[in-house]
């Protein structure tokens, strides 16, 4: 293992502890590399979220060597419900060679720490309270070199240094920003907005997924695009949010928290979705979809997770990819590092976009059609009230919405969906 040059040197430094962040640190430094990983808040710490994950995110999980056992605090859910058109339909997870059958739910202010602790159990070296700021450039290069920031509550300044600095410090990523990469206008982008109430739905061993909302405040109801879910926690509470694709016009002139409100309040009295049993506010996150970010390797800064938009345009899933995209990141560092010369690394480093766009860009624009689709509420009204009377139809539905597929020897539906990704164009 490479020895610290100092303890604000590194071999790599990763900006953020989220899932993106703590995996990429984990797998860096699990390989042998010395790794700084900042994180501008202190843990516990709350994150805008479903709390639900897929088993997409359970594999991933699994291979981290967490302990995700129900002593351990998670809960299991067996697959989705899905509600909409006066339909109400039970789909199990499907038996895959690739995944696990089952789904987890976990609190994002704990699930976080929970990968963050395994990233320094790994050997990553965790900066709580670190709020970066500026990239430090080589002038000649532009090249990354190393991160300003400030420490603690005292907001002592501080520069970290490295060859490689990882982004995964969310939607906003302000250090992409630094280094001149902007969003791409071009992509779809989501917003959720959740809360918890206390209820005794909290057990439920399905995440519950609602195709039609409704906003009925007005002299006439208005079907919105997007949906909504319930998640059962385990603990009294559920998780009720929404989420909002940005391809509606309703988008931008909507108060959402007021439409969550709105949408609580049209639940069976016996939910207690109410305010009063409401036991956090209103909060709301944005969802960068379908790699609004380009390109994910620029420099020596690396994009994982949400600063890169990883996230899925067919159900807004972010986590999966962001551990995903974190595993994948390590990896092409891993490599890279092993090179003789700096040209040979940054050959090494290039294959990292390569390698996001064969894994997911084929899926990602299907997704950006199935956006524009569905951002027209007369299209998701019809899809839902003839898509739910087919069981079948549906379990192809939440394969291809979750993307839960085997890669080979899989089913008929597998073949088609592997099929459509690899022949849509990877952009």
């Amino acid at each position: 293992m490479t020895e610290p040059l100092s303890e604000h040197s590194a071999d790599v430094i990763v900006v953020g502890a989220g899932p993106a962040g703590s995996t990429t640190a984990y797998y860096l430094a699990k390989a042998g590399l010395d790794v700084l990983l900042l994180e501008k808040t202190a843990f516990p710490r709350e994150k805008v979220c479903g709390d639900g994950l897929t088993p997409r995110a359970t594999k991933q999980l699994v291979a981290m060597g967490i302990d995700i056992s129900e002593e351990a605090g998670w809960l299991r859910n067996k697959g989705l419900r899905i509600i909409g058109g006066g339909q109400r339909l039970q789909l199990d997870w499907p038996e895959l060679a690739s995944f696990p059958d089952y789904g987890l739910v976990r609190k994002r202010d704990d699930f976080d720490e929970t990968l963050a602790r395994q990233a320094q159990k790994a050997g990553a070296r965790l900066y709580e309270r670190c709020n970066v700021g500026e990239p430090v450039r080589d002038p000649r290069t532009g090249h990354i070199t190393g991160v300003q920031a400030k420490l603690g509550e005292e907001k002592t300044p501080a520069t970290f240094h490295a060859p490689l600095v990882v982004a995964a410090d969310g939607n906003s990523s302000r250090l992409s920003l630094a280094m001149g990469l902007h969003r791409r206008e071009d992509r779809p982008m989501g917003v959720a907005v959740r809360t918890y109430f206390t209820s005794p739905r909290h057990d439920d061993d399905y995440l519950e997924s609602w195709l039609e909302l409704w906003d009925r405040r007005g002299p006439q109801d208005r079907l919105l695009p997007g949906y909504g879910w319930i998640f059962g926690m385990g603990d009294g509470t559920s998780n009720v949010g929404l989420g909002i694709l940005n391809s509606s016009s309703a988008f931008r002139e909507l108060d959402w928290r007021e439409v969550l409100k709105a949408w609580c309040a049209s639940m069976p009295e016996e939910w207690g979705y109410t305010p009063e049993n409401m036991t956090q506010p209103i909060r709301g996150a944005a969802l960068p979809m379908a790699f609004n970010r380009q390109p994910h390797y620029t420099k020596g800064l690396l994009l994982v997770g949400d600063a890169g938009g990883l996230v899925n345009p067919f159900n807004g899933e972010g986590i999966a990819y962001a551990m995903e995209s974190g595993k994948i990141a390590a990896d092409v560092v891993v490599q890279a590092a092993a090179r003789a010369t700096a040209l040979q690394r940054e050959r090494a480093l290039h294959q990292y976009p390569k390698v996001l766009k064969e894994t997911y860009g084929g899926y990602y624009s299907l997704g950006r059609a199935f956006v524009k689709l569905i951002g027209n509420p007369a299209v998701m009204k019809v899809a839902a009230q003839r898509g739910l009377t087919h069981p079948v139809l549906m379990r192809f539905t939440l394969k291809m919405l979750a993307n839960l597929t085997d890669p080979t020897g899989g089913d008929a539906m597998d073949r088609i969906i592997n099929g459509l990704s690899k022949v849509a164009p990877k952009a």
